[in-house]
């Protein structure tokens, strides 16, 4: 019985310590700002005509000069999953979720799909998100290409 109460308080101690260390490490990451929720799919297929929502990682993706770094959510990484530079953005499109992507998004989520140095990929982010998403894209300094469809 003892042990069967000290394993069940070190089971509950390591999930509350895995919960902090997620929270932690989130509020590492918003502490220099310029964060907001992104979800990503990486390497999507030109044919896709129906999106079937499978493939969407959700993540929050940080400002960082001329490039934006994206963290996974449910990750205990202290580095960026992916960082996409400013000049190798190219937005293709913009488009609201398709069918079960609504389910795999968050609400009132815009999808855009981009090119990054030949690897097609889509973003999704809230409006507001979206609306900083493209006046950074379009903020390049001087002598820098812009590729804002």
């Amino acid at each position: 019985m003892v042990l069967a109460l000290l394993v069940s308080g070190i089971v509950v101690l390591l999930v509350l310590l895995g919960l902090f260390v997620f929270g932690l490490r989130r509020r590492l990451i918003q502490r220099s700002g310029g964060t907001f929720d992104c979800s990503l799919r990486w390497n999507v297929p030109e044919d896709d005509p129906e999106p079937a929502g499978k493939g969407w990682i959700y993540g929050v993706a940080r400002y960082n000069g001329d490039r934006i770094e994206w963290f996974r959510v449910f990750s205990y990484a202290p580095r960026p999953r992916r960082m996409l530079e400013r000049d190798s953005i190219e937005v293709i499109e913009r488009r609201t979720p398709q069918g079960e992507e609504e389910l795999a998004l968050l609400s009132d989520a815009v999808v855009l799909v981009c090119l990054h140095r030949g690897t097609r990929l889509e973003l999704a982010m809230s409006e507001d998100a979206l609306t900083g998403f493209l006046a950074w894209l379009e903020a390049a300094p001087p002598g820098q290409r812009v590729n804002v469809a």
